[in-house]
């Protein structure tokens, strides 16, 4: 049976298989998300992230949780608002996508994402709250794993565009 949950939360806390990461291309740590990751997970996450070399929008890579109660860190980068025809919402199902064919490689059960795209690249919150749902179903339905997939939202507003999102496709 998979499921999908909705919690406010801190994502460096998850005791899950993988915690995703809103990461950028190159892999180094940044802002919001990322930062809280590298920080939390300690400075052998970004020896581990030079190695891989950078990563597309798109697109995901994996590394191990290092210091985090996660065992791998999933790192995808989400695509920059620009209006919406620009490929944005292609390229953020693909994270979602991405990021799960990863999880699913490495017999992950449980997944925790944060609102991809969602801070500082200004994707609107309900249009991804809507695209990352529908494109995560589809993937459980089809795959069946992984058993738990959450969303961890640090942020109030995107916790209950969230909420909101998922009571009304399940209504």
């Amino acid at each position: 049976m998979s499921g999908i949950e909705i919690v406010r939360g801190d994502i460096t806390a998850q005791e899950v298989d993988a915690i995703v990461n809103a990461a950028n291309e190159s892999l180094l740590g940044g802002g919001g998300v990322d930062g809280a990751i590298h920080r939390s997970a300690g400075p052998d996450l970004l020896e581990e992230c030079r190695g891989l070399g950078g990563c597309p929008t798109g697109q995901a890579r994996i590394t191990h949780g290092h210091r985090l109660p996660a065992k791998y860190i999933i790192h995808t980068v989400g695509p920059i608002w620009r209006g919406g025809g620009a490929g944005e919402p292609e390229f953020l199902a693909s994270c979602y996508r991405s990021s799960l064919t990863l999880a699913r490689d490495r017999g992950c059960e449980t997944v925790a994402f944060p609102a991809i795209s969602c801070g500082a690249y200004g994707y609107p919150l309900r249009k991804a709250a809507e695209l990352s749902l529908a494109t995560v179903r589809e993937e459980l339905d089809e795959h069946g794993l992984p058993a738990l997939v959450r969303w961890v939202m640090f942020d109030e507003e995107a916790y209950r565009t969230w909420v909101e999102v998922q009571a009304s496709s399940t209504s």
